[in-house]
């Protein structure tokens, strides 16, 4: 990566973080207390110019990020985000130091410290366990794919983030954040709110600065839900662009793994060094040729002219929320875009199926993952992790049950008709009767809606209280889901959904990054005790 690339994405990345350079110096004393702000909040273009400039290095950054998760997220608010912490990233760190003295920089992901959601496989000494105590202390027999690619890009894996346990996917009152191995992740603009899930413990520790970047994975919404309501940008991408293979399954038919990052700019970067073709999972060939250098989408001008679906069958579930996007809808046609007010056809005719979808592909997905990555793990196919859920009820079983693992081992094999039949109705209404039908009907270049939220209380008593979000057409059809901050109500972030047909990335990104620039909405959260109704 030359000098110019440097520059280039500096005036990409620059201006999406000086909002917080701002909050710092404005002089909020919980934020100089808690230390937001400053290199830790920086985007990976400002950490990069540091360590070129020889002002910074990775083993610093490290060690900086180390100690802020000590400070927030093992004291202080306590957050919780973090599982475990990679016991060689300080080693990693000084050797990609060693490569940049030797002119060896692989791009710009060298020596930016990451955080991976812990149900993607490290073949090192962490475990990788989706929270579940069932896995724990098990090591992956390799990397995932996405793994290899990071470190391949120079990443430093500094730990693996806290989730729902098996990735939201245990029962149907669960409690978003938790995990029988990690406990509670807390919301850290306000504690005593969900930060969403699964991928809450990367949601909760990027906007917290504890990382320059996390990956989250997402089946439905838990790569955008987390990003909007802790104030980040997530990216969702299409079915195939990013290897599943070393990923702790739900179902193969919309897993994928995402970032999840403070700019879009950042996000951007992760996804260019996260693709590529995997031989043992054949779905990534489909991408070849469609994936590029998504930096080049960086483009402040890139709403204009852009046609752009409103879905309004998604709005109506929470005013305040609504009123945040109305205000963005009035900040993407003042970028240029023509706005037309639609709907996204046939969402209710696979509300269930998807379901049953999941049922079948996690019973059988799993076993596979845990036969091929953990061939030495204590349990060994759905059958077991039930099992020991019931021999562990007080650590496994203390809030809610397991009755989407219950309902999976019920199923039968992926030849069942019923299974097929599920599938192939998915894929009609998400994709050609869904999304590509209100698209091609409209000529439209994206869809918008609200991303989900703002955060609700956390509740152990009655589960979780989802207000209506926009991720399943995306998940289902395996489509691009882009989330930016929007706003805020009482405090609490709201999120902005771009939402595209397959491989439509680079424009999504264009157009999500054009929205950021415009409006800076993102600012570091201050960890309040509980939301202050005086905050509009």
């Amino acid at each position: 990566m030359d000098r110019r690339d440097f520059v280039k994405l500096g005036l990409a990345a620059g201006a999406a973080t000086s909002g917080n350079r701002v909050l710092a110096a404005t002089g909020n004393s919980a934020a100089k207390q808690l230390g937001t702000g400053g290199i830790l909040d920086a985007g990976v273009w400002e950490q990069q110019q540091m360590m070129e400039a020889g002002k910074l290095t990775s083993h610093a950054l490290t060690s900086q990020y180390l100690a802020r998760i000590k400070t927030i997220d093992k004291s202080g608010p306590r957050l919780n985000a973090i599982i475990e912490i990679n016991p060689e990233a300080l080693k990693i760190a000084l050797d990609m130091d060693r490569e940049r003295k030797l002119k060896r920089v692989r791009g710009p992901l060298h020596g930016i410290p990451v955080l991976l959601k812990d149900n993607i496989a490290t073949a090192d000494r962490m475990s990788t366990t989706a929270g579940s105590l069932a896995l724990a202390g098990v090591r992956a027999a390799r990397d995932a794919h996405v793994t290899a690619q990071l470190r391949a890009a120079g990443a430093v894996i500094i730990g693996k983030t806290n989730l729902s346990e098996w990735a939201n996917m245990r029962s149907t009152h669960s409690v978003s954040g938790w995990s029988g191995r990690g406990g509670l992740t807390l919301n850290p603009y306000s504690l005593d709110r969900n930060c969403s899930g699964s991928s809450s413990g990367s949601g909760a520790a990027i906007a917290a600065g504890l990382a320059t970047l996390a990956v989250g994975t997402e089946t439905d919404g838990s790569i955008v839900s987390p990003a909007s309501i802790c104030g980040l940008v997530g990216i969702k991408p299409t079915l195939g662009l990013v290897s599943r293979s070393g990923i702790i399954p739900i179902a193969h038919s919309q897993d994928t793994a995402g970032p999840m990052a403070r700019s879009v700019a950042d996000a951007a970067l992760m996804l260019s060094a996260m693709t590529g073709i995997d031989p043992k999972d054949p779905i990534t060939q489909e991408s070849a040729g469609k994936v590029g250098d998504y930096r080049a989408a960086l483009d402040k001008g890139g709403l204009k002219g852009m046609r752009i679906g409103v879905a309004r069958n998604f709005f109506g579930q929470h005013a305040e929320r609504d009123a945040v996007i109305e205000k963005a809808l009035v900040d993407l046609k003042a970028q240029g875009a023509v706005l037309v007010d639609t709907e996204v056809p046939n969402v209710g005719k696979y509300s269930e199926t998807e379901t049953e979808v999941l049922l079948y592909e996690f019973k059988a997905d799993l076993a596979a993952y845990l036969k091929e990555y953990a061939p030495n793990a204590p349990v060994s196919n759905m059958a077991d992790v039930i099992a020991f859920n019931q021999q562990h009820r007080q650590q496994e079983l203390p809030y809610f049950g397991q009755e989407y693992l219950e309902q999976a081992q019920a199923k039968g094999d992926l030849d069942t008709p019923a299974y097929k039949d599920a599938l192939a109705n998915n894929r009609r209404y998400a994709r050609a009767e869904g999304i590509d039908q209100v698209m091609k009907e409209h000529k439209l270049d994206a869809l918008v809606a609200p991303t989900d939220g703002p955060a609700w209380l956390t509740d152990f008593i009655n589960g979780d209280h989802f207000t209506g979000g926009f991720s399943s057409p995306a998940a289902v059809a395996g489509y691009p889901h882009i989330t930016v901050p929007a706003g805020y109500v009482h405090g609490l972030p709201v999120g902005l959904s771009f939402v595209g047909t397959a491989y439509s990335e680079a424009s999504l990104i264009r157009m999500a990054y054009s929205y950021e620039q415009a409006t800076l909405h993102r600012r570091a959260p201050l960890f309040p005790p509980s939301v202050s109704l005086a905050v509009r």
